[in-house]
């Protein structure tokens, strides 16, 4: 079995047996992002906990219609960035987009990106790479909105 045979067999597995799919309560912000060039929608959930300073993503739960690019990649992300520190999940973030980015020219990071790595044919492919993306580009916002939401101090009304 050659390596790409391998990761269509990743993607294809994701797809058919999306891991922490379903939108699960209780969660910090929901994100409703839509490819507007196929029409692949997902909608995000995310929880973020930690203290001190340094947010973990608790998790991220979602509900998907499109490509199986699309569905398997964001079962990848969410396996991903569950339970990792704010700055490691980013950093995965941060590598797969230049994955994405590179064309087929980067040499994917499998310390970090791990199952992700199986998405590298996917860059040589422009109209596909924003399937790939949908569900890294809603979790980034849904943990921004989650940490903005965190850092605004409450009103005496809210509390009450």
């Amino acid at each position: 079995m050659n390596l790409d045979s391998l990761y269509e067999e990743i993607i294809l597995d994701h797809y058919r047996h999306p891991h922490h799919k379903g939108l699960r309560d209780p969660f910090d912000a929901e994100v409703h992002h839509v490819n507007p060039t196929c029409g692949d929608e997902v909608t995000l959930r995310v929880r973020v906990g930690g203290s001190n300073g340094q947010g973990v993503i608790e998790d991220v739960s979602y509900d998907t219609l499109g490509c199986a690019i699309s569905q398997a990649s964001v079962s990848v992300m969410a396996d991903l960035v569950m339970g990792k520190p704010l700055d490691e999940a980013t950093k995965a973030y941060d590598e797969f987009l230049s994955l994405m980015q590179s064309k087929g020219q980067l040499e994917p990071d499998e310390g970090v990106l791990e199952d992700a790595v199986a998405f590298a044919g996917v860059s040589k492919f422009p109209a596909r790479i924003k399937c790939a993306l949908l569900g890294w580009m809603a979790w980034k916002d849904a943990t921004a909105r989650a940490l903005a939401a965190r850092e605004t101090p409450r009103t005496n009304e809210e509390t009450a």
